[in-house]
């Protein structure tokens, strides 16, 4: 807990976060020092806190960062087909990508466990 920075990655409530904000108390006369931490959800940006001591541990998502290139579009969901591995899967197009996400475009994605989120178009 005492290693996590503004802007590193952790998973609270099962959910990967983004941490936004970092506090630590110092130690009192009846325990340790704590440690609280806001974090955005990645997939879904609902705010989240974490107060825990800062001797805890915290879990933190492993994020692969790849490229792929838009195969179609079918509403709100792009297919995408993974540049390396020729894998296709199928992905929500956020709302600020919605004009940008053509076939044939080339996106960056963020994959944790079997989700998959676009971070960037071109």
């Amino acid at each position: 807990m005492k290693d996590c920075k503004v802007g590193s990655y952790v998973i609270i409530d099962g959910e990967p976060c983004k941490v936004i904000s970092y506090a630590k108390s110092k130690p009192g006369k009846h325990g340790a020092a704590k440690v609280r931490i806001e974090a955005i959800g990645i997939f879904d940006n609902k705010k989240r806190s974490l107060l825990k001591p800062a001797s805890a541990t915290v879990d933190v998502p492993i994020i692969e960062k790849r490229k792929a290139q838009v195969v179609s579009v079918s509403g709100d969901m792009a297919q995408l087909m993974d540049l390396e591995t020729y894998e296709m899967f199928e992905a929500l197009i956020p709302e600020e990508f919605k004009e940008k996400v053509q076939p044939g475009v080339e996106v960056l994605y963020w994959k944790l466990d079997k989700r998959v989120l676009i971070k960037q178009v071109g």
